[in-house]
């Protein structure tokens, strides 16, 4: 089976009896390599011999004291955003430890940092894999991806990829179509990935330049379940079966959990029976039955019933997925 998404780290990584991912030391260097925290020509001796330090001995303590010693401002600033990054890593004892503890309070990591954890736990997670519309799927889970309708399909591009097309970095059919959304495109073949042609993935497997569409009833909808409900399990120890669902008929559902900041908004005020104008309602572009395999799974007042989930796109067409509400929001029994 072809491997893939080999720039997440996964490789550096080892695993836990319980599948979760152990820290390693050459996985701490790979963020000490980073452009931000790698001398360049004009740092100091110091800054030098601190990055000396830490690559070979990654789990070195680093005083202030060390810190302050470096000459450059943002360098130093560097080093504190990614030592204190280090250290909920080591604290946690595995990635996903790490991920979960994140949450818990303050935010106080980049969010590139949250997306590359979300990027290779994922890895994990689908090890083995054979369905390439779920690799693709799951790039939602950890980049932010262009939202556009296009001939009745509803269509998502990568962002930085769409990004890098209209600034001309690389012009191409993806590019086109979300850029010139509006306008007359002429025949050209779109990169749109499906079931027949999913295998041009694993060529491609980290380029992020293939388009998916989440129409209800199209593949990639499924897929994007299937790694949701394998998220939930490997991190909760809960089966889950989630479905695609066109609209929430019930009129006060129990529970609900937006995928996104928007649909978290937008799920809020139609439970509490609030109007929704149209032009948002339009951003809604995907809704979800989740339903727990053991009923006993959930909070006894609402046990066996439906929880809905929403994806939204921003004003701006924008979708920003936070996976971590996922495991966050789910009424979950405690007892």
């Amino acid at each position: 089976m072809p491997d893939f998404w080999r720039n997440s780290g996964f490789h550096l990584l080892e695993r836990d009896v319980a599948g979760r991912l152990r820290i390693t030391d050459d996985f701490l260097r790979a963020y000490y390599l980073r452009p931000e925290i790698h001398p360049v020509e004009e740092s100091g001796d110091e800054e030098r011999r601190l990055h000396a330090a830490l690559m070979q001995h990654p789990r070195t303590e680093v005083s202030e004291k060390d810190l302050n010693s470096i000459g450059d401002a943002d360098a130093r600033d560097n080093y504190r955003i990614v030592l204190r990054f280090r250290d909920k890593l080591l604290e946690a004892g595995t990635l996903e430890g790490c991920y979960m503890n994140l949450f818990k309070g303050a935010v106080d990591v980049p969010p590139l940092f949250i997306g590359q954890l979300a990027h290779v736990i994922l890895r994990n997670i689908l090890d083995g894999c054979d369905d390439p519309l779920q690799l693709r799927a799951a790039e939602l889970f950890f980049r932010e991806q262009k939202a556009t309708l296009r001939d009745g399909h509803l269509l998502l591009a990568d962002c930085e990829t769409v990004e890098r097309h209209a600034a001309g970095t690389r012009f191409g059919s993806v590019g086109r179509l979300i850029v010139e959304a509006q306008g007359a495109l002429g025949a050209v073949e779109l990169d749109v990935l499906d079931r027949a042609n999913a295998a041009l993935y694993w060529e491609r497997e980290s380029r992020h330049d293939t388009v998916i569409s989440i129409t209800y009833g199209r593949p990639a909808l499924d897929a994007l379940c299937r790694v949701m409900e394998a998220w939930v399990r490997h991190f909760l120890d809960v089966k889950a079966l989630i479905k695609p669902v066109r609209r929430i008929d019930e009129p006060r559902w129990a529970w609900h959990v937006g995928l996104d900041a928007e649909s978290s908004d937008v799920l809020n005020e139609l439970w509490s029976g609030r109007e929704v104008d149209a032009g948002r309602m339009r951003r809604v572009l995907a809704l979800f039955a989740l339903q727990f395999d053991d009923a006993a799974a959930m909070r006894p007042d609402i046990a066996g019933r439906v929880v809905y989930l929403g994806l939204c796109a921003d004003e701006h067409e924008f979708v920003r997925m936070k996976p971590q509400n996922l495991l966050l929001n789910l009424p979950l029994n405690e007892a």
